[in-house]
């Protein structure tokens, strides 16, 4: 999905790179596939992780997006990609504090079959504009992506961070991509379908969101998704809303439905708060459900709960999330763990379908977790999906010292920072891919899971900066953002 970097989200809560390939065996695909998160249409999906704090030749925070290919064996087997603004063909330059790479998302922009990649750089100048951001289409093809180009900013003096943050969906339901783009305003600019490589869109248009306009910080993350089943997508928008205690704005979250038109504000409907969210079928009735993470809250209602965090869940119907609401926690029957200060349960959530049954699963991060006396070593809850919602007694939990799993649990590591459920081996399954962007100060990790049919198989294959060709310099953050 789809969200922030981490640093940022953590403050709202409050609180030599090459461009080049690794390929160690590939084969283009003879069509494409149509898949979603499926660059080189070879028919599995892959995963784009970002390194937004990345250095580039020198440049620090210039920021890099790498891609594990899907193959047979799982993201990033057979195949690895890593780009920057310095790659050929990538619109601009990489430069200090760009942060190409800070917000992502997949979409078939073009309508080729191939899918292609929104990258947000957030802190890049233009012209004499500091940080007023840009956005790149990264195309898809073949041999995977390639090339790319800008989406032209409508009113590049009016605001800063623009591609922070970006939403792929199909919005008026007319069967093209359409491509939401955030930025410091409480406002979304949605361009329409029609993508060309020279720049051209459907049109556009400019939504007005109902969180508050905090200038310097107004939305956090946008989620896409079909929640009233209208063949539309719809639009979550996360930020602050007008209540406030003292200087701190609370969170808000707020459903924007599509329509023939595009996302509209007509029928927006306030949701619990939170800064993570996703959107699936948790209880296969053909609506979209969605999840939502507030990591700093209470785990209970009772007096004195450790703020351990928790997942509310909105179903949805035809009318959009009107099916009422749970609340989902380490304490809650059939979780793993036991909810304590600081675990940060929601930090980070995925929904898919990882054993094939029609009914989504969901991923939760719980990157604060504390293991065996080693503080922050970070956990990963997986909850399966039913008629009446999630199975307890399904449940799996993963963290680097569940066997099969690469690497050790450490400090500050922050395993389950950020997860992905897609389908990387092809299999019609969900597959986990687990970042922990804090592993070696910083330096950013990443763990490669695939569903054996039932569930997440334990063995999973780890990718650092070696393998992604991302230097060392500074704290990349690897791991802290993904798309697919």
């Amino acid at each position: 999905m789809r969200k922030n970097v981490r640093t940022a989200l953590a403050t709202a809560a409050a609180g030599a790179l090459t461009g080049g390939l690794l390929v160690v065996a590939a084969g283009p695909a003879a069509a494409a596939s149509g898949l979603e998160g499926d660059f080189n249409g070879d028919g599995y999906q892959d995963v784009a992780v970002s390194a937004p704090r990345a250095s580039v030749a020198g440049h620090a925070t210039a920021g890099s997006v790498t891609v594990l290919y899907g193959s047979p064996t799982g993201a990033g087997a057979t195949k690895i990609q890593t780009l920057s603004q310095n790659s050929a063909g990538v619109p601009g330059g990489a430069e200090a504090g760009d942060g190409f790479g800070s917000h992502t998302t997949a979409g078939d922009f073009n309508g080729d079959g191939y899918a292609d990649l929104a990258v947000g750089v957030p802190g890049e100048d233009v012209g004499s504009d500091a940080n007023g951001g840009t956005a790149v289409i990264l195309w898809g093809g073949s041999t995977g992506l390639s090339g790319g180009t800008t989406v032209s900013d409508p009113a590049p003096s009016s605001h800063d961070s623009f591609g922070a943050p970006l939403a792929a969906g199909d919005y008026n339901g007319d069967g093209r991509a359409d491509l939401a783009i955030g930025s410091d305003q409480n406002t979304v600019d949605i361009y329409r379908g029609g993508f060309t490589k020279s720049g051209g869109t459907g049109g556009r248009y400019k939504v007005t969101t109902p969180v508050l306009k905090v200038q310097g910080n107004d939305i956090f993350n946008l989620t896409p998704g079909d929640v009233n089943n209208d063949g539309r997508t719809d639009l979550l928008v996360d930020g602050y809303e007008g209540e406030t205690s003292g200087d701190y704005h609370f969170n808000a979250n707020y459903y924007l439905p599509g329509s023939t038109g595009g996302v509209t504000t007509s029928g927006a409907r306030k949701l619990p708060a939170g800064i993570i969210s996703d959107i699936g079928d948790i209880d296969n009735d053909g609506y979209g459900d969605i999840v939502i993470g507030n990591h700093w809250d209470a785990a209970s209602s009772s007096a004195g709960a450790a703020k351990g965090g928790a997942v509310q869940v909105v179903w949805g119907t035809s009318s959009g999330p009107t099916g009422g609401t749970g609340t989902l926690e380490q304490n809650s029957s059939g979780i793993p763990g036991t909810s304590e200060t600081g675990d940060a349960f929601g930090w980070e959530l995925s929904l898919g379908d990882i054993n094939g049954d029609g009914y989504d699963d969901l991923a939760i991060g719980s990157p604060g977790e504390d293991l065996n006396g080693i503080a922050d070593a970070g956990m990963v809850s997986v909850l399966y999906g039913s008629t009446s919602g999630f199975q307890g007694a399904a449940a799996q939990s993963l963290a680097q010292d569940t066997p099969g799993v690469p690497g050790g649990n450490e400090t500050g590591d922050g395993f389950g920072g950020e997860l992905l459920l897609t389908d990387a081996t092809g299999d019609g399954k969900a597959d986990l891919t687990v970042g922990l962007p804090w592993e070696n100060n910083s330096d950013g990790y990443v763990v490669a899971f695939a569903s054996d049919g039932s569930k997440i198989n334990t063995s999973g294959r780890g990718i650092g900066l070696t393998a992604a060709k991302v230097s060392t310099s500074g704290t990349p953050l690897f791991g802290s953002q993904m798309a697919g």
